[in-house]
């Protein structure tokens, strides 16, 4: 399927707004994150087969803010458990919109899948329940990190026991050159991908204060303090990353 190819910030903009999950940003949404973070899809494929293996009979899996449902999709491709069900929760009502469309669809064309249910809500807000798989793809950084722990503890309570939680997230470095290292080179990954600077410029201006990425170090002592037996990495690409915690 072809998408629009993002060009939100391809002009110059006098006072850059901050970055908010609006229509325009639906609109583009799959182009913008295909060409903005790297191993995306290998990330999405790989989320499918960690569903595959950790969802179980009689439970419920989780894709929180989950954007137009990429996770959601990629999960319910693999899960082979039986009376299981994915919730998929998102507080932008316009990306949900364009996932309900993409559902429709999809339900026209396969039978035998697991169903997907979509609610409107703030993640902090969720009650999480007879869980045996959740998923944060690219989202945890979006909370204030005052948040963010109260968040995996209330996943922690809900996740069956041996359930897993996959966190993806863009990554900050402790060393400095570690840091700028990596930031450079998705700075190049970005221009390779067909972004100007000015967009890659304008891009970051919207993000400040929105994005606000931790060290690897910092999620696993927050996923240890919560409960998880184990919290590890299993794929970085630059400084993106995704982490798997188990219970």
């Amino acid at each position: 399927m072809n998408y629009p190819r993002d060009s939100l910030y391809s002009q110059p903009i006098g006072q850059v707004s901050t970055f908010v999950f609006d229509d325009q940003v639906a609109n583009v949404f799959p182009d913008m994150i295909q060409r903005s973070v790297p191993g995306y899809q290998m990330m999405i494929a790989a989320i499918g087969l960690l569903a595959g293996r950790f969802a179980s009979d009689d439970s419920i899996c989780y894709d929180l803010g989950c954007s137009l449902g990429a996770a959601s999709f990629a999960m319910q491709q693999q899960i082979k458990a039986k009376r299981c069900h994915i919730v998929a929760i998102d507080n932008s009502s316009a990306m949900l919109k364009r996932f309900e469309t993409l559902l429709c669809q999809q339900t026209l064309n396969q039978d035998g899948l697991v169903p997907i249910f979509l609610k409107c809500a703030d993640i902090r807000d969720v009650h999480i329940e007879k869980a045996s798989i959740v998923v944060l793809n690219f989202t945890l950084q979006f909370l204030p990190i005052a948040d963010r722990q109260s968040l995996l503890a209330t996943i922690y309570k809900g996740l069956l026991p041996k359930g897993a939680l996959i966190i993806s997230e863009k990554l900050a470095f402790d060393d400095a050159r570690q840091h700028e290292l990596h930031m450079n080179l998705h700075h190049e990954f970005k221009k390779a991908q067909g972004y100007s600077d000015l967009e890659i410029s304008q891009k970051r201006t919207a993000l400040e204060n929105v994005l606000v990425p931790e060290t690897f170090a910092q999620h696993q002592q927050r996923l240890k303090a919560v409960g998880f037996a184990s919290a590890e990495l299993w794929f970085q690409y630059f400084n993106f990353a995704s982490f798997i915690a188990l219970k």
